[in-house]
C-alpha cells in the first residue's frame, strides 16, 4: 500500500487551486489542510460513480459550482445569489468557499441549471435526480415547480423529475435546506453549534454527490443479495417499477468469466426473490476480499428494457461459542477476533465529505498497513464508495446509527435503569432512517455490525428496537447498545473504558470493548487550533505514545482468555481539538510505525491460552484482606510483617456506595493499608491485575517490591493492566500481595485481583 502517496498531491493538484478564483470560487483554508486538497477541482470534483453498488451508465454528475444564498428561515426563494458554494462540500467546510453555518433560524439555498445530454430519450425515458445525502431537511424545485422534500441527513434520495422539465434546452434545479443541528431529536452524530471536546463543527446542506440518472419507465429501483455459504446461493430481490409481465435474469461473473445465471417471470408487482447459484464458490475473507460481478437484466418479449451491475460477497456473520464457553465473533463460521478503530470520518478541508475519492481510501489503507482488521463508523454513515472500497480491500465495518445526543431528556446516563421517551414523530424520523440505512447499505459484504445506540444519546425502547434490527436483518451482528445503559439484548455486550482496558460478561453474548485507547499527541504544525487540544491521556513525543500504546496492548491482549471478542482502538484520526488519532487531522503525519504496530497486533489475532486467576477480586464475590488506618507499622508490606492486629475487611473499600460495584468495607478518608495472600504451585511467566480503583495513589508490592502505582480512578469498570515487571517478584507457596491507598476528594475505592493468561494454544 503506498500510503505515503499523499505527499505528492500538494504539488500535482496545486493548479486547480491558482484557477478557483476565477469560477467566482476560492476555498477558505485557514486552517490545517489534507494534501488532496490541492486537487479539488470544481469543474471535476468527486467525479466517480456514487453507487457502485448498483452502475448504470447513463448518468450525468452535478457536482461542482452552485449558486447559494443564507435567508432567513421563512424566506422565499431568493432568486439572487450571494455567490458560488462548491457541492457537495457543506456550507461550514472551507472547500465550500462558503465557510459559514447558517444556523436554526436561517435557510441555506443552492440554485444550478444544467442540460439533458441530448442523447438521453426524454420523452419515452425517466430522468431521475439523486442526493447522496442532505444535512437536514431538503425541498426541491425543478423549473419552478416543486420536486419533493426529504428529511434526514445521512441517507440518499431521489426524486423522478420527468414532468418538471422542460423538453430542450437549460434546466433550473433551486434546493432549500433547513438544519436544526444540535436544537433537535434528529440523528446528528457529533454536530454541535459550539464546538467543543468530543463535539465539532455543524455541517449543513449537501455534503454528497447530486447527480441524473436516465432510466427507462420501467426500471429496476433497487437490488438486496443475500449470500448463503451453506447452499452456495444467492437471494436476489429485484425492486422494479411497473413489474408486469417482464422476465428478470441475474448473471454471475468471476474475475470476468460467466460463471451462471437464473431467470425468473414476473407478472405483477414490484418486487421479486429469486436465487442463483455460485457453483465455484470463493469466501469473501479479510486476507482475500474475493468479489464477484452481477449483471441484472430487466426484459420484455425478449427485449432488454433495464440492465444494471452490481457487484456481491460470499461471507457469513455470526457468532458461536468456543471450548471454554466464551462467545466468540465469526466470519464464514470461523472464530475471528476483530481489532478495529473507531473512525469519525471528519476531515479539516471538508468536514463531513473527503475532497476526493482517494482521500476517502487513504484512511482505509493506513488502518489496513498497521494490521487492523475493523473499524466502527462512528455515529456517521459515509457515501456508498466508501464502504466499496472496504468490500475491495477486505475491512470489516461495525455501522453505527448516528443518534441524537442532546442535553435533555433523550440523553441516558450510564446508571439509569430508565430510557429515554420519545415523541411519536420524533421516534418515527428516527425509525425511518434507521431502516434507510439498513437498506441502503443492505447488500456491502463489509458491514459485519449495525451499532444501534451510543452511550446512551437517544437511546429510546432497546429491547423493542433491538428486535426489530435482529429480524429486519438476521444476517449481520446486533451491537444494541455501545458504551452503557446496557439492556441484556443484542448479540454483545459492549463497554467504553478510558484509557482500559476492560470487559464485561453474559455467557450468551460476545464480550467487546467497544472504545478504550484515547492516547493523545499533539503534533505542533499539525493542529487545528495551537491550544486547548486535549486527549484521554496526552503524550510529548512519538516515542512516549509508543510505549504507552505498546503497554495498553499487552493488557488488552489478556483479555482474550477472559472471552474478550472484539476490541475498538479510539482513534483514527485526530478530530479538530481532539488529538486522540493515529494520524493527525490533516493526515500528513501517521504517528505510531505501521510496521511496528502491525507485529504487535499479530498477537491478536493468533489463539491465546485461558485467563487463570491466583487471587480473586470483589466484583462477584466479596473477598477478605486485611487492613489498617495506621502510618506506623514499619516494613508493613514485607511478607515477614505480622498483620494479626489488623482488621479484617471484605473488599471492596468504599467510602459511598457506588453503581458499578459491591459494597464492602467503609473507607471514609485518608491512607488505607491492605495486605492478602495468595499461593502458586509454580511461578507463571505472565501476572496481571484486575483493579477497581478511585484514589490519590495506590502502590502495590507483592512480596515486598513495588510492582505498580496507580493513580485516579475507574469510571465505570473495572481494569486490566499486565505487570510484567512483578512477575520476578513471584514465588512458589506463599506471597503476599500489599496495597497503600490515600483517598482522593472525591469518593474513595479500591478493589484488586490477580491473573495470569497461561501459555499460549
Amino acid at each position: 500500500m503506498k500510503i505515503n502517496i499523499i505527499w505528492l498531491f500538494a504539488i500535482a493538484g496545486l493548479p486547480g487551486l491558482l484557477t478557483a478564483g476565477q469560477n467566482g470560487w476560492e476555498p477558505v483554508l485557514d486552517k490545517i489542510e489534507t494534501p488532496w486538497a490541492s486537487e479539488v477541482n470544481p469543474k471535476n470534483v468527486l467525479s466517480e460513480y456514487p453507487r457502485p453498488a448498483m452502475v448504470r451508465e447513463e448518468w450525468k454528475n452535478l457536482n461542482g459550482l452552485w449558486n447559494y444564498s443564507i435567508t432567513s428561515a421563512g424566506a422565499e426563494n431568493p432568486g439572487e445569489y450571494e455567490g458560488k458554494i462548491l457541492v457537495p462540500f457543506p456550507a461550514e467546510s472551507g472547500l465550500s468557499g462558503v465557510c459559514e453555518h447558517p444556523g436554526l433560524d436561517r435557510c441555506l439555498w443552492y440554485e444550478r441549471t444544467f442540460e439533458v445530454p441530448k442523447k438521453w430519450d426524454v420523452q419515452n425515458q425517466r430522468i431521475l435526480l439523486h442526493f447522496g445525502a442532505v444535512d437536514w431537511h431538503a425541498q426541491v424545485w425543478v423549473n419552478g415547480r416543486f420536486a419533493g422534500e426529504h428529511k434526514g441527513g445521512f441517507d440518499p434520495f431521489t426524486f423522478d423529475i420527468t414532468d418538471f422539465l422542460s423538453g430542450g434546452g437549460s434546466e433550473k434545479i433551486v434546493v432549500k435546506v433547513w438544519d436544526p443541528t444540535d436544537h433537535g431529536s434528529q440523528a446528528r452524530g457529533k454536530q454541535v453549534t459550539e464546538p467543543g471536546g468530543i463535539y465539532y463543527t455543524p455541517v449543513t446542506g449537501i455534503w454528497q454527490t447530486v447527480w441524473l440518472e436516465s432510466v427507462p419507465s420501467s426500471f429496476i429501483e433497487s437490488l438486496k443479495l443475500t449470500p448463503d455459504i451453506d447452499t452456495g446461493q444467492l437471494a436476489i430481490s429485484v425492486e422494479a417499477s411497473e413489474l408486469n409481465n417482464n422476465v428478470i435474469k441475474a448473471d454471475v461473473y468471476m474475475d470476468g468469466q460467466w460463471l451462471s445465471s437464473a431467470a425468473v417471470a414476473a407478472q405483477s408487482g414490484d418486487m421479486k426473490t429469486f436465487s442463483v447459484s455460485v457453483p465455484k464458490m470463493r469466501l469473501w475473507r479479510i486476507d482475500d476480499p474475493f468479489l464477484y460481478d452481477l449483471k441484472i437484466t430487466l426484459r420484455k418479449d425478449g427485449n432488454i428494457v433495464d440492465k444494471v451491475s452490481s457487484y456481491f460477497g460470499m461471507r457469513e456473520v455470526g457468532m458461536k461459542r468456543d471450548e471454554d464457553g466464551f462467545m466468540r465473533l465469526t466470519l464464514n463460521k470461523e472464530p475471528i477476533f476483530q481489532y478495529g478503530v473507531l473512525d469519525q470520518g471528519w476531515w479539516p478541508d471538508g468536514l463531513y465529505t473527503a475532497p476526493t475519492d482517494e482521500a476517502l481510501k487513504y484512511d482505509i489503507e493506513v488502518l489496513q498497513s498497521m494490521g487492523f482488521n475493523m473499524l466502527r463508523k462512528h455515529v456517521k454513515i459515509e457515501p456508498a464508495r466508501y464502504y466499496y472500497h472496504c468490500d475491495r480491500m477486505g475491512m470489516l465495518v461495525w455501522q453505527d446509527m448516528p443518534n441524537a445526543n442532546p442535553d435533555g431528556e433523550l440523553r441516558v446516563g450510564s446508571g439509569d435503569s430508565e430510557d429515554a421517551v420519545r415523541d411519536d414523530a420524533s421516534a418515527a424520523q428516527f425509525e425511518t432512517e434507521l431502516k434507510a440505512m439498513v437498506d441502503n447499505y443492505y447488500n456491502y459484504p463489509s458491514i459485519a455490525a449495525w451499532v444501534l445506540f451510543n452511550e446512551g444519546w437517544g437511546q429510546y425502547q432497546t429491547e423493542s428496537m433491538t428486535e426489530w434490527l435482529e429480524n429486519y436483518d438476521p444476517t449481520r451482528i446486533c451491537n444494541a447498545v455501545s458504551g452503557w445503559a446496557d439492556r441484556g439484548v443484542g448479540d454483545v455486550y459492549d463497554i467504553h473504558v478510558y484509557p482500559g482496558p476492560g470487559i464485561e460478561s453474559d455467557p450468551d453474548r460476545a464480550a467487546v470493548l467497544g472504545e478504550f485507547g484515547g492516547l493523545g499527541w499533539p503534533v505542533p504544525g499539525h493542529l487545528w487550533r495551537d491550544k486547548k487540544n486535549w486527549g484521554y491521556r496526552n503524550f510529548s513525543s512519538q516515542q512516549e505514545l509508543w510505549e504507552r500504546y505498546r503497554s495498553l496492548m499487552d493488557d488488552t491482549w489478556g483479555l482474550k482468555g477472559q472471552g474478550l471478542a472484539a476490541a475498538i482502538y479510539t482513534q483514527t484520526t485526530d478530530v479538530e481539538g481532539e488529538v486522540n488519532g493515529l494520524l493527525t487531522y490533516d493526515r500528513k503525519v501517521i504517528k505510531l510505525d505501521p510496521e511496528k504496530m502491525t507485529k504487535l497486533h499479530q498477537r491478536f489475532y493468533e489463539p491465546a491460552g485461558p485467563s487463570v486467576t491466583i487471587m480473586k477480586d470483589s466484583e462477584e464475590r466479596r473477598q477478605l484482606w486485611k487492613y489498617s488506618r495506621s502510618s506506623e507499622h514499619e516494613g508493613w508490606h514485607k511478607p515477614d510483617f505480622d498483620d494479626r492486629s489488623w482488621s479484617s475487611g471484605e473488599a471492596p473499600f468504599i467510602e459511598l456506595e457506588n453503581t458499578y460495584i459491591p459494597k464492602g468495607t467503609t473507607w471514609e478518608e485518608g491512607n488505607l493499608r491492605l495486605r492478602r495472600t495468595f499461593n502458586l504451585e509454580e511461578v507463571p511467566s505472565d501476572l496481571r491485575m484486575k483493579v477497581f480503583y478511585n484514589v490519590g495513589q495506590a502502590d502495590v508490592f507483592i512480596n515486598g517490591i513495588k510492582v505498580k502505582q496507580l493513580r485516579g480512578r475507574c469510571k465505570r469498570h473495572y481494569q486490566h493492566i499486565a505487570v510484567p515487571e512483578a512477575v520476578g517478584a513471584l514465588r512458589e507457596g506463599e506471597n503476599i500481595v500489599a496495597v497503600q491507598c490515600s483517598a482522593p476528594d472525591r469518593r474513595a475505592a479500591f478493589d484488586l485481583g490477580l491473573y495470569y493468561v497461561a501459555n499460549e494454544k
